[in-house]
């Protein structure tokens, strides 16, 4: 016996067809309006976890592309520190080659050469302390200020020893920013300083200076290896910053494929919905017309 459907069911029945017709175009509305296809996680719990985890990754992303720029920014600063060096390192091997011919020299020669000495090698000392953003860094991580201070002991290094500057560049690796500033320069009495206070003190006794260009080569030599350990950190630093741009590009793509609308399609879909919601308040206005029967019955 098949039960005979009254006034009341058809009632229940259209109410709950018109609730889920404005509930989806309520839905849809608000995609075409935030562009965002899940809105809150009960819209599609699945893809929310997605989301999320997708989110995580693109924070720790932007996290190391700043790393990566910072630590970029270091070595740039190490690098034009120790060029710098090098440089003036030179010009003191230079002075000393012409102070080491004794046959032309005069007094006041030496005395000239050993006065262009000295500001070369507060050149040296100043380059052996630049900081990045307050930072020594040919210090590690020590707070002193300087690497190196010429006061009270001469030429003591500062810095913390086997405490380095580290950048995460990924999940897996990190890369060194500073440099040891005692394999760079050397420290107290077996310092670059202290090398070139010594041929001061030979120029302008008059002794000869053949020995002191060995020495200055060695400390040329130091300097020039630890360019090149920081050249290498630095091109690896460009690699990661390419990769985490790529990295940075895919995972906006794969969020914008869980979490962004089609704007075309979502407007035909809210169309279409209004449509729908319209027919549906329409026929159930018209199926539903209250009747001297419908009380009757």
């Amino acid at each position: 016996m098949i039960g005979r459907i009254t006034n009341q069911q058809q009632l229940v029945s259209a109410q709950r067809n018109v609730q889920t017709s404005r509930a989806l175009l309520s839905q849809l509305q608000e995609q075409a309006a935030t562009g965002r296809a899940v809105t809150k996680p009960s819209d599609d719990p699945s893809a929310t976890a997605s989301i999320m985890r997708v989110h995580a990754q693109q924070r720790a992303t932007e996290q190391y592309g700043t790393n990566i720029s910072d630590g970029t920014a270091w070595l740039a600063t190490v690098d034009d520190a120790l060029s710098s060096s090098e440089d003036i390192l030179r010009k003191v091997r230079d002075l000393t080659l012409r102070g080491a011919n004794e046959g032309t020299m005069t007094p006041a020669t030496r005395s000239a050469i050993a006065g262009e000495l000295e500001g070369l090698k507060s050149d040296l000392l100043e380059k052996a302390n630049t900081t990045y953003l307050g930072r020594t860094v040919f210090a590690g991580s020590s707070s002193a200020g300087t690497a190196f201070a010429a006061t009270p002991a001469p030429y003591t290094f500062t810095g913390a020893a086997g405490a380095t500057v580290q950048r995460r560049i990924n999940d897996s690796e990190t890369v060194r920013v500073d440099v040891d500033g005692a394999a760079a320069f050397g420290t107290g009495t077996g310092s670059v300083f202290a090398l070139i206070d010594n041929i001061v003190t030979d120029l302008t006794a008059g002794t000869d200076l053949s020995a002191r260009i060995g020495q200055l080569d060695t400390h040329v030599s130091a300097l020039t290896t630890q360019h090149g350990v920081v050249g290498t950190r630095y091109s690896r630093l460009q690699q990661a910053a390419q990769s985490n741009l790529t990295q940075s590009t895919a995972l906006e793509a794969q969020r914008a494929g869980l979490e962004d609308v089609d704007p075309a399609k979502a407007i035909i879909d809210l169309k279409s919905q209004e449509v729908t919601y319209q027919t549906a308040l329409g026929v159930t206005a018209r199926a539903l017309q209250p009747t001297l029967l419908s009380y009757l019955q």
